[in-house]
């Protein structure tokens, strides 16, 4: 354990520290910080202890203060330290209020990069930021690295951040709800692609940019950026970068990056000398999108990881759970789990995955965002869409007000819930068909989040029974 983070801990001792929420990386803090001594107080939305399930013994346990129900954030007056849950708003007033008046709003990522005594990859994005960062990790442990991977994919890492070694790599997927109060920025930063997301959670579109920018404010020289080319606005942030960077790109040929030839190989461009590392059809991913983020990893490892290493992950990695995941395949019918795909982008890269038009579960919660972008791909590569949740009629608006939709052939069906939808496609479904979970839209009208959302989906689809 470093000075710096020794210092931290013992710091802790008689803190007043507030939590916003139970999440995952806040439940294993709230371990820690009692562990250490903090004054600790709950706040949350939740009316009594007892509506927190598995975790209620744990808080009775640590003997933690609770403030909930309707006013919360009252709990967090006269605090020293607030620990802010990812995905509660940052300009939220009685949170504001609290850090004028002198309190230390922070998270447990910033406080890692803080303290983190070993070099820090770090990616973000609207689409591709868990593969890649799957991906980034696989990659470096073939290299023989010690990896610790965290952030947005839900491992907490500063519980464990004593046992991190200055010669490691941590390795972790941001967000925007995390980077928007961040002023650290990581050692390598991969920016994969920005397109309106989360306009429910964001005041507006600039916003959203300027918090995926806090991952290349903050370096310093000697730092690297990997960005995205064929993206308007991860383009742009070329001028907010402090050290070297590469382009990654599918579309185009770079001569600093990463790239696809036009023979099918993946290359990389660095002083005019151009490598290639592995061809597409020997990829262990399905999709086009997922070249890019391949590419993406490579520019990161490159210089870190030897080419071999590289080749292996690309070979044999086959993708992250809820990513276009195989689910089953029952009468001739195959079965995909696709419950990342909370957004129209994503949902477009996993419709031109298949060469065969699809049948698709669509809907969720409104994230304040636009279906109309998806609605070409829909009309082409979809010939049943089953719409479920909140957003149903939205999205139907959205289909019908195309002009190209009367001659489409889409049939558009309505389900009151997940098990309604599965057992539609199920009844519709003939052999030789596709079907995917596609949502377009995040869970939170039904689920705490789209895992949840797409294991209760793959728990539907394998308790189906084979048609008579």
């Amino acid at each position: 354990m470093t000075d710096k983070i020794k210092e931290f801990f013992d710091g802790l001792n008689g803190k007043r520290v507030a939590f916003i929420g139970t999440g995952v990386t806040n439940q294993s803090c709230i371990e820690l910080f009692s562990k250490y001594g903090a004054d600790i107080t709950l706040c949350d939305k939740k009316s009594s202890v007892e509506d927190f399930g598995k975790y209620t013994d744990a808080l009775k346990r640590l003997n933690i203060k609770m403030s909930l129900g309707e006013n919360y954030l009252d709990g967090l007056k006269d605090k020293d330290m607030i620990m802010r849950t990812p995905g509660f708003e940052y300009f939220t007033p009685q949170l504001q209020a609290a850090k004028a008046a002198g309190a230390d709003v922070t998270s447990e990522m910033e406080l890692f990069f803080e303290l983190c005594p070993c070099k820090i990859f770090a990616v973000t994005g609207s689409d591709g930021k868990t593969t890649t960062t799957t991906l980034i990790s696989e990659m470096l442990k073939a290299a023989g690295k010690i990896v610790h991977l965290g952030g947005n994919l839900g491992r907490a890492l500063l519980p464990i951040i004593d046992i991190i070694n200055d010669n490691d790599i941590a390795v972790v997927e941001l967000s925007s709800f995390q980077l928007i109060s961040m002023h650290t920025s990581p050692d390598v930063a991969v920016v994969t692609n920005v397109t309106p997301n989360h306009l429910d959670h964001h005041k507006d579109m600039q916003e959203y940019i300027d918090a995926k920018r806090n991952i290349l404010l903050y370096q310093k020289a000697g730092s690297r950026a990997v960005l995205g080319y064929e993206n308007e606005i991860t383009r742009a942030m070329q001028s907010d970068v402090k050290g070297s960077f590469t382009w990654f790109t599918r579309f185009s040929k770079v001569d600093n990056g990463g790239f696809l030839r036009d023979d099918g190989m993946l290359c990389m461009a660095e002083n005019g000398v151009v490598t290639p590392i592995i061809n597409k059809s020997e990829m262990g991913l399905r999709g086009e999108h997922n070249i890019e983020n391949l590419l993406a990893a490579i520019c990161t490892v490159w210089g870190e990881a030897p080419i071999e290493a590289m080749q292996a992950v690309a070979k044999n990695f086959k993708g992250v759970e809820h990513r276009i995941e195989p689910v089953r395949t029952l009468d001739g019918v195959q079965w995909f789990n696709d419950s990342i795909a909370s957004s129209p982008t994503r949902v477009i890269a996993g419709l031109r995955a298949f060469d065969q038009k699809l049948i698709i579960i669509a809907g969720g919660s409104d994230k304040g965002i636009s279906f109309a972008p998806m609605v070409k791909d829909l009309l082409t590569h979809v010939k049943i869409i089953i719409l479920t949740g909140a957003t149903a009629q939205k999205i139907e608006d959205a289909i019908r007000a195309d002009e190209s939709f009367a001659q489409s052939g889409l049939k558009i069906m309505r389900a009151d819930d997940m098990k309604q939808a599965v057992d539609m496609a199920h009844a519709e479904a003939k052999a030789g068909d596709i079907v995917s979970l596609s949502p377009a839209c995040a869970s939170f009208d039904s689920y705490p989040n789209f895992e949840v959302r797409g294991n209760h989906y793959k728990q539907l689809v394998n308790a189906l029974k084979a048609k008579a």
